[in-house]
């Protein structure tokens, strides 16, 4: 593809992530800790990532909604709760690692640990207890493989993505998407206990859907991740290299949708919408390639933007028409 993958990690810099971290974390809030107050309820609820949060809790709920069996509805909140913990405790922890380059990004400098209204160790002491008090609670109260599979969550998102790819490898985004497309496969073993085929395949949507959201991001907010040297795709491989990788992805994830369909869990009302859904990712991944072909920067960054929106919509869109389908009456097999 014209880039190469280096995984390669220096193991004195991987243990002293720490240190790296409280540092940076306090060279880059010096002008705010002269203005330092204690932080308030809102600012450790903005630890949570909400707005992430909100999907996952989302995609959850639907690995909860369609899986067989039934689970008592106290238990199917007490799991749905320990999900949205347990992605907030994650976010928390990338908040509490990432401080340094926050405070250095136009879209992250606003945070609470840049601005200094909550210091680091408060973050990671947060982010912690939530984590710990997440998986036992699913452990306690739901069921052992929904709760180890939460801890996998939270422990790949803080030290595979964050702390190993993030600033290591324009796969950043490819290999720690699996973090966020666990939370339907945790929602479907809260149920059953088990994991089976149709989870795995509600977490490879989510893990295909993962690239093209975020390079589109990127696209538009490279100067960002240049200026911090975090190694975005299109930092280490150029505009190009992502719109193409865009337009594969998404070629990939469409067909993907509609597997759901083929193995006979979701019907026709899901394969229409899905499908027509779908066209419209293609045709904007497909835009913004064409822009870029023709030299048109300022206007592929537009399509961009158009698709990481979008993108958010589609997502939500393809999970919502599971929970249509299960509505008496309106799942009609296709075949």
């Amino acid at each position: 593809m014209g880039w190469r993958l280096d995984l390669q990690v220096p193991a004195p810099h991987f243990f002293k992530v720490v240190q790296m971290s409280d540092v940076s974390i306090e060279t880059a809030k010096t002008s705010g800790a002269s203005r330092r107050e204690v932080g308030t309820a809102s600012d450790f609820f903005a630890l949570l990532k909400p707005r992430v949060m909100s999907l996952v809790v989302f995609t959850g709920f639907v690995g909860i909604a369609v899986a067989p069996g039934t689970l008592h509805p106290v238990l199917a909140f007490a799991a749905l709760l320990c999900i949205a913990v347990g992605a907030g405790a994650s976010g928390a922890l990338n908040m509490w690692y990432d401080a340094d380059i926050d405070a250095r990004m136009m879209r992250t400098a606003e945070r609470p640990i840049p601005q200094g209204r909550v210091t680091a160790g408060e973050a990671l002491g947060f982010g912690a207890t939530l984590s710990v008090i997440s998986v036992v609670a699913m452990g306690l109260f739901v069921n052992h493989v929904a709760a180890a599979l939460l801890a996998v969550t939270i422990a790949f998102y803080l030290f595979v993505y964050t702390m190993w790819l993030k600033r290591r490898t324009p796969q950043n985004i490819v290999i720690g998407g699996a973090a966020g497309a666990f939370p339907p496969m945790i929602g479907w073993a809260a149920v059953t206990g088990s994991v089976s085929l149709e989870p795995i395949i509600l977490f490879l949507i989510i893990f295909m859907w993962t690239p093209p959201h975020f390079w589109a991001l990127a696209l538009y907010r490279k100067g960002d991740y240049t200026s911090v040297g975090v190694p975005m795709l299109p930092v280490v491989a150029g505009k190009h290299e992502t719109r193409k990788q865009i337009l594969i992805y998404s070629a990939l994830l469409v067909p993907l949708t509609l597997l759901p369909v083929a193995l006979g869990f979701a019907g026709a009302i899901y394969g229409a919408i899905a499908a027509s859904a779908g066209a419209v990712f293609l045709a904007l991944a497909w835009q913004i390639w064409q822009a870029g072909k023709h030299g048109d920067e300022p206007e592929s960054d537009v399509r961009a933007k158009r698709l990481f929106l979008f993108s958010i919509f589609y997502l939500f869109l393809i999970f919502a028409l599971f929970l249509v389908e299960r509505v008496p009456g309106l799942y009609l097999p296709v075949i």
